[in-house]
């Protein structure tokens, strides 16, 4: 007659490396989506993981050949100073610049928001390392 012990455990090491495949795969899709569709280098800043917020509800771009983008549209400077004076002067405006974009559109872009009041204003930059 055989002694047949009986199992008290489950073995949960195959499914530990299960989810750890899962959390590795859904970390490396997810920043893919964060990045957003225009490709831009963003500035460093020393401190910046004290000013880093969530994205904000109007994304202003400016890519490295110094075209405007609204929301992910493209338009020429006028066309967004247009665009700005029909949205609330509360709502929150996300400004990303490419490095490689010249300060003066820059300058131009802020100077737009400045003369329509809306001053509710954030610049996405990249912790320096």
């Amino acid at each position: 007659m055989r002694n047949f012990r009986r199992m008290d455990s489950i073995n949960i090491v195959p499914f530990i490396d299960i989810m750890l495949v899962l959390l590795v795969i859904v970390l490396t899709s997810a920043t893919f989506i964060a990045q957003g569709k225009i490709p831009i280098a963003i500035p460093q800043a020393q401190g910046s993981d004290k000013i880093t917020k969530p994205l904000k509800s109007i994304e202003i771009t400016i890519d490295a050949q110094g075209q405007y983008y609204l929301d992910k549209m493209p338009m020429s400077l006028g066309e967004i100073q247009s665009e700005i004076v029909k949205i609330s002067k509360d709502t929150p405006i996300l400004l990303r610049g490419d490095q490689k974009s010249t300060f003066e559109k820059f300058v131009a872009l802020v100077g737009v928001l400045s003369s329509s009041g809306h001053d509710n204003v954030d610049v996405q930059v990249e912790q320096s390392r």
